[in-house]
């Protein structure tokens, strides 16, 4: 799905999954940047909602999960480098997850965070673009 996605066709960004967590990495370049030369905060809320879908979507087996709210801090710029946000679902029940994420630039330093709400929607992962 991840592939699939044809927003991810314009970050590029890479992908690692576990049980309850997720790490995106992306490449940090000018045409991310807003007017004062450092990265948009539209590509820090893509990251850390990224990462904190991920970590709750690779706990849900049947269906699709969509976010109902997603809140974001940005703390610090960054205008070079790689960055990295690591997703982590806090709690779960039976018809959402709630799940924070962090993004780090590439000396290990915050840039921000988030957390969000995300729901089971009607479609089944089987008929979602490209899952395997």
């Amino acid at each position: 799905m991840h592939k699939a996605a044809n927003i991810n066709k314009f970050y590029n960004p890479k992908l690692r999954l576990s049980e309850g967590t997720a790490e995106i990495e992306v490449d940090v370049v000018e045409k991310f940047f807003h007017a004062g030369g450092a990265v948009h905060g539209s590509v820090y809320f893509k990251m850390l909602d990224d990462a904190a879908w991920y970590a709750a979507n690779s706990l849900e087996r049947d269906f699709f999960l969509v976010t109902t709210s997603f809140t974001t801090y940005i703390t610090r710029p960054v205008s070079n480098g790689v960055v990295r946000a690591v997703g982590t679902v806090l709690n779960r029940n039976k018809s959402q997850f709630i799940s924070e994420a962090v993004i780090y630039d590439d000396k290990g330093s915050e840039l921000g965070r988030g957390n969000g709400i995300f729901v089971k929607s009607k479609i089944t992962l089987v008929n979602a673009d490209g899952y395997e």
